[in-house]
């Protein structure tokens, strides 16, 4: 869900779900309504209208009296959300490469982005990198219905990958090879090595999360 509006209720909503939802540090504890606030620079009436609306798509929990809880990925989700990924980032190949409008030279200016941070950058900016990557591909598949899901799904990519970086030191280079092969893949315009190749860097990062 992307919001363009600049009310104090949007940009509480745009930090949470960009910022604080996506550091692992924050699983599993209570989201600090006065800290967002303070950090957004509004009233924290703003900040709870936001969680309502983080709450309507599963990515707080609201407790009375309490407030909004950031409850743990379980390991069921984790494959749920690789397998939806798979899914339409496998369907964006195909679609992409028999209409012609495979975004190879964007992914791959992407990529060379993330090279040039791999040892200097932090986790989240690398990893904020390659979400790009990927919405570039679902993106230029021109389905509007399936870019609104895929994009919810960008919090919990965003932090899934950090977390998966957090758990292998290797991690880095490995996502910069399986990222390569899907590149190429989409180059040589055949759907089926694309297709593969996307599902090898997902299972991949998938079988990291879930040895966690």
């Amino acid at each position: 869900m992307q919001l363009s509006g600049d009310s104090g209720r949007d940009r509480a909503y745009q930090y949470l779900r960009g910022t604080v939802l996506s550091d692992p540090a924050v699983s599993g504890t209570f989201i600090n309504e006065q800290a967002v606030a303070t950090e957004v620079g509004i009233s924290r009436t703003p900040v709870r209208e936001a969680l309502l609306m983080l709450a309507a798509e599963d990515l707080v929990q609201l407790v009375p009296h309490r407030g909004a809880f950031v409850a743990p990925l379980p390991g069921r989700e984790i494959a749920e959300i690789m397998q939806s990924r798979g899914v339409i980032e496998c369907w964006a190949a195909t679609t992409c490469l028999s209409t012609g409008d495979a975004p190879v030279a964007p992914m791959a200016a992407v990529l060379d982005q993330q090279r040039a941070i791999v040892e200097a950058g932090d986790a989240k900016a690398f990893i904020e990198l390659d979400s790009q990557f990927h919405a570039l591909l679902v993106e230029a598949a021109g389905n509007t219905v399936l870019g609104r899901l895929y994009d919810s799904l960008r919090a919990r990519h965003v932090l899934l990958g950090v977390v998966a970086l957090q758990r292998s030191a290797t991690r880095r280079q490995e996502v910069l090879a399986e990222h390569q092969a899907i590149v190429d893949g989409l180059a040589s315009g055949d759907p089926a090595e694309a297709e593969a190749a996307i599902l090898r860097h997902l299972d991949t990062t998938g079988s990291i999360l879930m040895q966690g």
